[in-house]
Protein backbone atom coordinates (compact mmCIF):
# COMPACT_ATOMS: atom_id res chain seq x y z
CA UNK A 1 0.00 0.00 0.00
CA UNK A 2 1.50 3.74 -1.20
CA UNK A 3 0.65 7.04 0.28
CA UNK A 4 0.84 8.30 -3.05
CA UNK A 5 1.03 7.00 -6.84
CA UNK A 6 2.29 9.70 -9.23
CA UNK A 7 1.24 8.60 -12.78
CA UNK A 8 3.91 9.96 -14.86
CA UNK A 9 7.78 11.08 -14.62
CA UNK A 10 7.81 14.92 -15.94
CA UNK A 11 8.64 17.74 -14.05
CA UNK A 12 5.43 18.15 -12.27
CA UNK A 13 5.37 14.49 -11.45
CA UNK A 14 8.58 14.40 -10.46
CA UNK A 15 8.38 17.17 -8.12
CA UNK A 16 5.55 16.12 -6.60
CA UNK A 17 7.45 12.95 -5.67
CA UNK A 18 9.83 14.92 -3.64
CA UNK A 19 7.43 17.33 -2.03
CA UNK A 20 5.46 13.38 -1.12
CA UNK A 21 9.01 11.66 0.02
CA UNK A 22 9.84 14.80 1.95
CA UNK A 23 6.64 14.59 3.98
CA UNK A 24 7.76 10.88 4.62
CA UNK A 25 5.40 9.11 2.27
CA UNK A 26 5.54 5.88 0.41
CA UNK A 27 5.67 7.28 -2.76
CA UNK A 28 5.39 5.38 -6.28
CA UNK A 29 6.10 6.83 -9.61
CA UNK A 30 4.51 5.12 -12.53
CA UNK A 31 6.38 6.13 -15.98
CA UNK A 32 5.08 4.38 -19.53
CA UNK A 33 8.08 5.99 -21.26
CA UNK A 34 11.10 7.46 -19.94
CA UNK A 35 11.53 10.22 -17.18
CA UNK A 36 11.62 14.36 -18.07
CA UNK A 37 8.65 14.64 -20.15
CA UNK A 38 8.56 16.99 -23.18
CA UNK A 39 11.53 18.88 -21.84
CA UNK A 40 14.25 16.33 -22.47
CA UNK A 41 13.66 17.90 -26.13
CA UNK A 42 14.70 20.92 -25.54
CA UNK A 43 18.83 22.18 -26.08
CA UNK A 44 19.23 24.72 -23.67
CA UNK A 45 16.80 25.59 -20.30
CA UNK A 46 16.57 29.59 -20.21
CA UNK A 47 13.64 31.03 -18.03
CA UNK A 48 13.50 28.75 -15.38
CA UNK A 49 14.50 30.21 -12.48
CA UNK A 50 18.39 30.23 -11.11
CA UNK A 51 18.98 27.07 -13.96
CA UNK A 52 20.47 29.02 -16.67
CA UNK A 53 22.05 27.65 -19.90
CA UNK A 54 20.53 23.87 -18.65
CA UNK A 55 20.00 21.44 -21.06
CA UNK A 56 16.17 19.80 -21.07
CA UNK A 57 17.72 16.57 -20.60
CA UNK A 58 20.42 17.38 -17.66
CA UNK A 59 17.64 19.49 -15.68
CA UNK A 60 15.35 16.14 -16.01
CA UNK A 61 18.19 13.91 -15.42
CA UNK A 62 19.28 15.66 -12.28
CA UNK A 63 15.29 15.88 -11.04
CA UNK A 64 15.15 12.39 -11.50
CA UNK A 65 18.04 11.90 -9.58
CA UNK A 66 17.09 13.48 -6.99
CA UNK A 67 13.46 11.91 -6.53
CA UNK A 68 15.56 8.12 -6.84
CA UNK A 69 17.67 9.65 -4.16
CA UNK A 70 14.51 10.64 -2.14
CA UNK A 71 13.81 6.97 -1.83
CA UNK A 72 10.62 7.18 -4.11
CA UNK A 73 9.40 3.71 -5.75
CA UNK A 74 10.04 4.13 -9.76
CA UNK A 75 8.39 1.95 -11.97
CA UNK A 76 8.22 2.31 -16.31
CA UNK A 77 5.02 1.08 -16.73
CA UNK A 78 2.04 1.96 -18.80
CA UNK A 79 -1.30 2.97 -16.39
CA UNK A 80 -4.55 1.64 -18.48
CA UNK A 81 -7.16 2.09 -15.70
CA UNK A 82 -7.71 3.55 -12.10
CA UNK A 83 -10.41 2.35 -9.82
CA UNK A 84 -11.79 4.43 -7.08
CA UNK A 85 -12.59 3.30 -3.72
CA UNK A 86 -11.37 3.72 -0.36
CA UNK A 87 -7.78 2.14 -1.75
CA UNK A 88 -7.61 2.79 -4.72
CA UNK A 89 -6.26 0.77 -7.35
CA UNK A 90 -3.90 1.89 -10.81
CA UNK A 91 -3.56 -1.04 -12.81
CA UNK A 92 -0.64 -0.98 -15.48
CA UNK A 93 0.18 -3.53 -18.39
CA UNK A 94 2.40 -4.88 -15.70
CA UNK A 95 0.15 -5.07 -12.95
CA UNK A 96 -2.15 -3.23 -9.97
CA UNK A 97 -0.46 -0.76 -7.22
CA UNK A 98 -2.65 0.42 -4.41
CA UNK A 99 -2.41 3.95 -2.80
CA UNK A 100 -4.57 5.89 -0.50
CA UNK A 101 -4.18 9.06 -3.16
CA UNK A 102 -3.24 9.74 -6.96
CA UNK A 103 -1.63 12.32 -8.30
CA UNK A 104 -1.88 12.73 -12.54
CA UNK A 105 0.94 14.06 -14.19
CA UNK A 106 0.43 12.24 -17.44
CA UNK A 107 1.29 15.49 -19.32
CA UNK A 108 0.49 15.82 -23.07
CA UNK A 109 1.66 15.69 -26.48
CA UNK A 110 2.85 18.13 -29.07
CA UNK A 111 0.28 17.17 -32.30
CA UNK A 112 2.74 16.90 -34.92
CA UNK A 113 2.75 17.28 -38.95
CA UNK A 114 3.54 14.04 -39.43
CA UNK A 115 5.87 15.15 -41.97
CA UNK A 116 9.45 13.62 -43.01
CA UNK A 117 12.26 14.18 -40.65
CA UNK A 118 10.13 16.34 -38.19
CA UNK A 119 11.23 14.08 -35.20
CA UNK A 120 15.10 13.74 -36.40
CA UNK A 121 15.31 17.51 -36.89
CA UNK A 122 13.45 18.85 -32.54
CA UNK A 123 15.96 20.56 -31.49
CA UNK A 124 17.95 21.39 -34.04
CA UNK A 125 15.54 23.73 -36.08
CA UNK A 126 12.26 22.55 -35.15
CA UNK A 127 10.29 23.11 -31.93
CA UNK A 128 6.86 23.26 -30.53
CA UNK A 129 7.43 25.88 -27.31
CA UNK A 130 8.81 29.61 -28.53
CA UNK A 131 8.90 30.89 -25.53
CA UNK A 132 11.13 27.79 -24.85
CA UNK A 133 13.57 28.07 -27.98
CA UNK A 134 12.79 31.22 -29.57
CA UNK A 135 15.68 33.24 -27.93
CA UNK A 136 17.91 30.75 -30.03
CA UNK A 137 16.76 32.43 -32.98
CA UNK A 138 17.65 36.11 -32.03
CA UNK A 139 17.98 38.03 -35.26
CA UNK A 140 17.20 34.84 -37.80
CA UNK A 141 14.48 34.28 -39.62
CA UNK A 142 11.48 32.11 -38.24
CA UNK A 143 8.36 30.34 -39.19
CA UNK A 144 5.24 29.47 -36.89
CA UNK A 145 2.62 26.77 -38.26
CA UNK A 146 -0.76 27.28 -37.06
CA UNK A 147 -4.20 28.83 -36.88
CA UNK A 148 -5.12 29.43 -33.54
CA UNK A 149 -4.26 31.57 -30.36
CA UNK A 150 -1.58 29.47 -29.46
CA UNK A 151 0.47 29.81 -32.95
CA UNK A 152 -0.45 33.41 -32.68
CA UNK A 153 0.99 34.72 -29.73
CA UNK A 154 3.68 32.56 -30.66
CA UNK A 155 4.13 34.49 -33.45
CA UNK A 156 4.12 37.62 -31.77
CA UNK A 157 6.81 36.63 -29.44
CA UNK A 158 9.12 35.94 -32.21
CA UNK A 159 8.62 39.27 -34.02
CA UNK A 160 10.18 41.00 -31.18
CA UNK A 161 13.51 38.41 -31.10
CA UNK A 162 13.63 37.15 -34.82
CA UNK A 163 14.80 39.30 -38.21
CA UNK A 164 11.22 37.81 -39.76
CA UNK A 165 8.78 35.79 -38.68
CA UNK A 166 6.55 33.91 -41.35
CA UNK A 167 2.72 32.42 -40.24
CA UNK A 168 1.94 29.75 -42.23
CA UNK A 169 -1.73 28.33 -41.91
CA UNK A 170 -3.70 26.31 -43.94
CA UNK A 171 -6.91 28.43 -44.36
CA UNK A 172 -7.12 31.18 -45.75
CA UNK A 173 -7.84 33.08 -42.07
CA UNK A 174 -6.67 32.26 -38.59
CA UNK A 175 -8.93 30.63 -35.91
CA UNK A 176 -7.69 32.43 -33.31
CA UNK A 177 -8.88 36.08 -31.83
CA UNK A 178 -9.11 39.03 -33.80
CA UNK A 179 -7.42 40.90 -31.87
CA UNK A 180 -4.31 38.95 -32.28
CA UNK A 181 -4.66 38.85 -35.42
CA UNK A 182 -4.82 42.66 -35.83
CA UNK A 183 -1.43 43.53 -33.37
CA UNK A 184 0.32 41.00 -36.05
CA UNK A 185 -1.01 42.83 -38.79
CA UNK A 186 1.02 45.75 -36.71
CA UNK A 187 4.11 43.98 -37.01
CA UNK A 188 6.97 45.00 -40.29
CA UNK A 189 8.50 42.16 -39.65
CA UNK A 190 5.78 39.23 -40.55
CA UNK A 191 4.44 37.35 -43.81
CA UNK A 192 1.50 35.53 -43.73
CA UNK A 193 1.17 32.58 -45.83
CA UNK A 194 -2.39 31.42 -46.11
CA UNK A 195 -3.58 28.23 -47.74
CA UNK A 196 -0.56 26.63 -47.34
CA UNK A 197 1.19 23.43 -45.69
CA UNK A 198 4.73 22.50 -44.95
CA UNK A 199 5.06 19.81 -46.65
CA UNK A 200 8.98 19.20 -46.75
CA UNK A 201 12.03 19.84 -44.18
CA UNK A 202 15.75 20.63 -45.70
CA UNK A 203 19.06 20.33 -44.20
CA UNK A 204 21.87 18.55 -43.22
CA UNK A 205 22.49 18.67 -39.11
CA UNK A 206 19.77 21.08 -38.28
CA UNK A 207 16.84 23.16 -40.39
CA UNK A 208 17.82 25.10 -43.31
CA UNK A 209 14.51 26.42 -45.21
CA UNK A 210 10.75 24.09 -45.84
CA UNK A 211 8.44 23.33 -48.60
CA UNK A 212 5.05 24.62 -48.35
CA UNK A 213 2.42 23.51 -50.63
CA UNK A 214 -0.89 25.40 -51.65
CA UNK A 215 -4.23 24.06 -52.29
CA UNK A 216 -3.35 24.38 -56.01
CA UNK A 217 -0.23 22.16 -55.38
CA UNK A 218 2.18 24.80 -56.20
CA UNK A 219 5.68 24.57 -53.85
CA UNK A 220 7.37 27.94 -52.59
CA UNK A 221 10.33 27.20 -50.57
CA UNK A 222 11.14 29.69 -47.56
CA UNK A 223 14.57 29.88 -46.15
CA UNK A 224 14.29 29.36 -42.21
CA UNK A 225 16.87 28.61 -39.22
CA UNK A 226 13.40 27.71 -37.24
CA UNK A 227 10.13 26.50 -37.32
CA UNK A 228 7.62 26.58 -34.29
CA UNK A 229 4.37 23.87 -34.51
CA UNK A 230 1.67 25.52 -33.20
CA UNK A 231 -0.97 22.90 -34.37
CA UNK A 232 -2.27 21.67 -30.65
CA UNK A 233 -1.30 19.41 -28.04
CA UNK A 234 -3.09 15.80 -27.30
CA UNK A 235 -3.22 15.34 -23.79
CA UNK A 236 -2.79 12.11 -22.35
CA UNK A 237 -6.21 11.02 -20.32
CA UNK A 238 -7.98 9.26 -22.42
CA UNK A 239 -7.89 5.73 -20.22
CA UNK A 240 -9.26 8.39 -17.32
CA UNK A 241 -12.20 9.74 -18.88
CA UNK A 242 -15.08 7.25 -17.38
CA UNK A 243 -13.68 8.50 -13.78
CA UNK A 244 -11.95 11.88 -14.02
CA UNK A 245 -14.09 14.72 -15.44
CA UNK A 246 -12.31 15.99 -18.84
CA UNK A 247 -13.00 18.66 -20.88
CA UNK A 248 -13.70 18.77 -25.05
CA UNK A 249 -9.96 18.86 -25.76
CA UNK A 250 -9.29 15.70 -23.13
CA UNK A 251 -7.69 17.87 -20.25
CA UNK A 252 -8.47 17.39 -16.89
CA UNK A 253 -11.01 19.95 -14.79
CA UNK A 254 -9.28 21.15 -11.85
CA UNK A 255 -8.85 24.27 -10.51
CA UNK A 256 -5.49 25.68 -8.86
CA UNK A 257 -5.43 23.79 -6.01
CA UNK A 258 -5.39 20.45 -8.21
CA UNK A 259 -8.41 18.50 -6.88
CA UNK A 260 -10.29 16.77 -9.71
CA UNK A 261 -13.88 15.70 -9.23
CA UNK A 262 -12.59 12.18 -7.52
CA UNK A 263 -11.71 12.37 -3.41
CA UNK A 264 -8.30 11.84 -3.13
CA UNK A 265 -7.47 11.41 -6.81
CA UNK A 266 -5.40 15.12 -8.09
CA UNK A 267 -3.59 16.44 -11.58
CA UNK A 268 -0.68 18.61 -11.79
CA UNK A 269 1.43 20.04 -14.89
CA UNK A 270 0.36 20.30 -18.46
CA UNK A 271 -2.59 17.24 -18.19
CA UNK A 272 -5.00 19.94 -16.48
CA UNK A 273 -6.99 23.02 -17.67
CA UNK A 274 -4.56 25.72 -17.26
CA UNK A 275 -3.74 28.65 -19.34
CA UNK A 276 0.26 28.67 -18.67
CA UNK A 277 1.97 25.01 -20.07
CA UNK A 278 5.58 25.99 -19.07
CA UNK A 279 8.56 23.80 -16.66
CA UNK A 280 8.15 26.53 -13.80
CA UNK A 281 4.33 26.20 -13.44
CA UNK A 282 4.91 22.78 -14.24
CA UNK A 283 6.81 22.25 -10.86
CA UNK A 284 3.92 24.49 -9.07
CA UNK A 285 1.67 22.19 -9.41
CA UNK A 286 3.95 19.28 -8.42
CA UNK A 287 4.69 21.03 -5.08
CA UNK A 288 0.39 21.92 -4.62
CA UNK A 289 -0.98 18.50 -5.81
CA UNK A 290 1.51 17.10 -3.45
CA UNK A 291 1.12 19.50 -0.68
CA UNK A 292 -2.71 18.52 -0.73
CA UNK A 293 -2.87 14.82 -1.49
CA UNK A 294 -0.42 14.24 2.26
CA UNK A 295 -3.21 16.88 3.62
CA UNK A 296 -5.76 14.51 2.65
CA UNK A 297 -3.83 11.44 4.11
CA UNK A 298 -3.43 13.02 7.24
CA UNK A 299 -7.06 13.95 7.91
CA UNK A 300 -7.84 10.54 7.61
CA UNK A 301 -6.00 9.06 9.80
Amino acid sequence: MYDIIIVGAGPSGLTAAIYGRRANKKVLVLEALSYGGQIINTLKIENYPAAPNISGFDFATTLYNQVKDLGTDIKFEKVIEIKDGIEKEVITTKGSYKSKTIILATGCENRKLGIDREEELIGRGVSYCATCDGGFYKDKDVAVVGGGNTALEDALYLCDVANKVYLIHRRDEFRGEEGLVDKLKEKNNIEFVYNSNVTKLNGDDKLSSVIVTDKEGNDKEIMISGLFIAVGKIPENENFRKLINLDDSGYIIAPENCHTNVEGIFVCGDARVKEVRQLVTAASDGAISATEAIRYINERK
